[in-house]
C-alpha cells in the first residue's frame, strides 16, 4: 500500500464486525481493540492482515463506494443506493462524462458520480452542508469533485460551463429545468430525485415544456430477504419507497 492511500481494516468481535477506513501514514489507529501503527501499513496488501498491540487481527481492503456510503458523515437522509444506481444505469454515466449535481447534501450522491465521471461540479446552498460533504469527498480519495456553495436556481443562469449528465435533488428543481438545456450537451441526460408525487408531478410538467426527449419515471423499492431457523421471508425493518427517479434526454 502507497502512503496516503485508503484502507478499510475489519475485525470481528462476539460476531459483529467492525470497520475502519484509514490512510497510509505515521499516524497510529487507536481502537477499543488496541492501536494499529498505521505505518505498519506500507509493505502489505489487500487480503494481508496487520494486528493491534492488543492482538487483535484486521483484515486490510480497499474501500469501496457502498464502505463509504455506510461510513461518511450524514447532514440528513442520503439517496439510496438503489436509487443512485438507477441514475447511473439510465444515464449511462462513464468516465469520460463532466456532471452537473445540485443539492449536495452530506455528498453521497456526489461521490458515487465522482468516482466514475471525469469531473463533478456541485451545489449545495447551505454551507454547513458544504463543509460536511468536502469531508466526506476528501475521506473518499476523490480530488475529481469541485464543491460549490450558491443556490442553483440562480447559479444556472450564469453557468458557462457544458455538461453530459445533470442530476438534482432539491425542493426547487421545477425551478432549474427550464435552464438545463441551456448548459447540457445534446444527448445529455437530466435525472431528478423526488420523494413525494407532487413534487414529481411538477418535475414532469416543467420537462415536458422544456421539450425533453425519452422521459421516464420510476420507483425503485427494495426488500432484504430474512435468513433465519424458522424461515425465509421478506425483511420488516426496512421501508422500500425512497423517492422517484425521473430520467430525461436533451
Amino acid at each position: 500500500m502507497l502512503t496516503g492511500e485508503l484502507v478499510l481494516l475489519k475485525t470481528s468481535h462476539r460476531d459483529k464486525v467492525r470497520e475502519f477506513i484509514v490512510k497510509v501514514s505515521d499516524d497510529q489507529l487507536h481502537t477499543d481493540f488496541g492501536i494499529i501503527e498505521l505505518s505498519s501499513l506500507a509493505d502489505k496488501v489487500p487480503g494481508d492482515t496487520v494486528v493491534s498491540h492488543k492482538g487483535q487481527e484486521f483484515t486490510i481492503q480497499r474501500p469501496k463506494m457502498p464502505d463509504f456510503f455506510r461510513h461518511a458523515k450524514r447532514t440528513g437522509a442520503p439517496m439510496m443506493p438503489k436509487d443512485i444506481g438507477m441514475i447511473i444505469a439510465y444515464t449511462g454515466l462513464n468516465k469520460n462524462d463532466v456532471v452537473l449535481d445540485a443539492g449536495t447534501g452530506s455528498g453521497i450522491l456526489t461521490m458515487y458520480l465522482g468516482s466514475i465521471a471525469k469531473r463533478v461540479v456541485t451545489y449545495e446552498v447551505r454551507d454547513d452542508f458544504v463543509g460536511v460533504a468536502r469531508k466526506n469527498v476528501e475521506n473518499a480519495g476523490l480530488d475529481n469533485v469541485e464543491l460549490r456553495c450558491g443556490d442553483i436556481v440562480e447559479e444556472i443562469k450564469n453557468l458557462d460551463e457544458k455538461f453530459d449528465v445533470i442530476t438534482l435533488d432539491t425542493q426547487n428543481s421545477k425551478d432549474v429545468i427550464p435552464h438545463v438545456r441551456n448548459v447540457l450537451y445534446p444527448g445529455g441526460f437530466l435525472a431528478t430525485y423526488s420523494p413525494f408525487f407532487e413534487q414529481t408531478k411538477e418535475i414532469r410538467d416543467a420537462i415536458e415544456a422544456a421539450n425533453f426527449y425519452e422521459v421516464m419515471t420510476f420507483e425503485c423499492s427494495e426488500r432484504e430477504i430474512s435468513f433465519s431457523s424458522r424461515g425465509t421471508r421478506p425483511s420488516t425493518s426496512k421501508v422500500g419507497h425512497t423517492g422517484f427517479i425521473t430520467i430525461a434526454r436533451a
